[in-house]
């Protein structure tokens, strides 16, 4: 008899999926993490990321095989699969009879969206249908998925509200996030599912992604280069600390909501939106160097300010995001410093 909770983390040789599974395992739940660790960015880095849960990289290479941590047993176990594989993961799920799923697993990316629309297509819409399907026919519990705050567009109303109408998306990437928030909301209504939808502010933070604001700036100063700065620095970002985004996603696992509804749906992000030159100023102060700008202008797809209304979050599951820009900027810049050890990277 299974004594304790297992939880699926899909995308979790991703950022915030391996820093959800650290806190998950911390706190003694079972962890089955799942990826298929695509090229979209380096995949040394997710590979370390694995490293640091305990997995093997020659493991987790491999397509649709399981393989424990050998830091925690099979307390934190891992399998390489497509979301979207309709044999695999049913499977999957049959096998090892989870209690929660957090759906983490997407194409990430606005600009990249306007380049590879199907990569959008295969893994956020019918990866994410994969998923709501086996979740309805395994008697999964409660699911909690990522959305973005992409859905409110170039919205002028701020902060964002969960109420607002957000269904003028400009990027495909928004367009897929809004129909996993649909998707999510008629498999609550028909099949009974708890479905808790988050719509993700800017995330930033050690072991963060290559492809953000924080990664790309770091590394354009320490190497030398020019940052890209789009609309001519004339953006504003609701810049979310890891640690806070990571508890505010452990409490809607655990956690009984106050809303006993079963499809929810929240911002999480740190309600404080920072000016993108202040961002850029806190890199070149924990750095003690001054980059090189390039101003551009804005680019398709992107939008003008994220700000993040957080009210519902917090009355509902507790959120009380606390890191500040300073501190969370020293932090990513010392893991940063600590990790490339040259600037050919991993």
């Amino acid at each position: 008899m299974k004594t304790k909770k297992t939880i699926l983390v899909t995308g979790a040789a991703g950022f915030i999926g391996f820093h959800l599974a650290k806190a998950l395992i911390k706190l003694g739940y079972t962890v089955v993490g799942l990826d298929n660790i695509n090229a979209y960015y380096d995949v040394n880095l997710k590979y370390a990321r694995l490293n640091e849960l305990g997995i093997d990289r020659a493991e987790a290479e491999v397509f649709n095989a399981l393989c424990s941590s050998r830091s925690y047993g099979i307390q934190m176990q891992f399998i390489r699969m497509n979301l979207e594989d309709r044999n695999a993961l049913p499977k999957l799920f049959k096998e090892l009879k989870f209690d929660m799923v957090c759906n983490l697993a997407a194409q990430p990316g606005v600009r990249y969206s306007l380049e590879n629309p199907e990569a959008y297509i295969d893994s956020n819409i019918n990866g994410f249908l994969n998923i709501l399907e086996c979740c309805r026919h395994h008697n999964v519990k409660r699911l909690v998925y990522a959305s973005s705050s992409s859905v409110y567009g170039n919205s002028a109303a701020v902060p964002f509200d969960e109420s607002a109408n957000v269904d003028k998306p400009i990027s495909l990437y928004a367009a897929t996030k809004k129909s996993n928030e649909l998707m999510a909301h008629t498999y609550a209504h028909l099949y009974g599912m708890e479905t808790v939808g988050l719509r993700f502010f800017t995330v930033y933070g050690p072991w963060g992604r290559p492809d953000m604001a924080m990664f790309l700036f770091t590394d354009a100063i320490i190497n030398n280069r020019p940052l890209k700065v789009f609309n001519k620095g004339k953006l504003s970002r609701d810049f979310t600390y890891i640690d806070d985004i990571v508890s505010g996603v452990v409490n809607t696992l655990l956690v009984d909501a106050k809303d006993s509804a079963l499809y929810k749906l929240y911002n999480i992000g740190n309600s404080a939106p920072v000016e993108l030159m202040d961002f850029i100023q806190a890199i070149e102060s924990k750095l003690g160097v001054e980059a090189q700008k390039q101003m551009l202008p804005m680019q398709p797809g992107d939008v003008n300010h994220t700000w993040a209304d957080v009210r519902a979050l917090q009355n509902d599951y507790n959120y009380t995001p606390n890191t500040s820009v300073v501190d969370g900027v020293a932090a990513f810049v010392e893991w940063y410093q600590s990790y490339y050890k040259t600037k050919d990277g991993v």
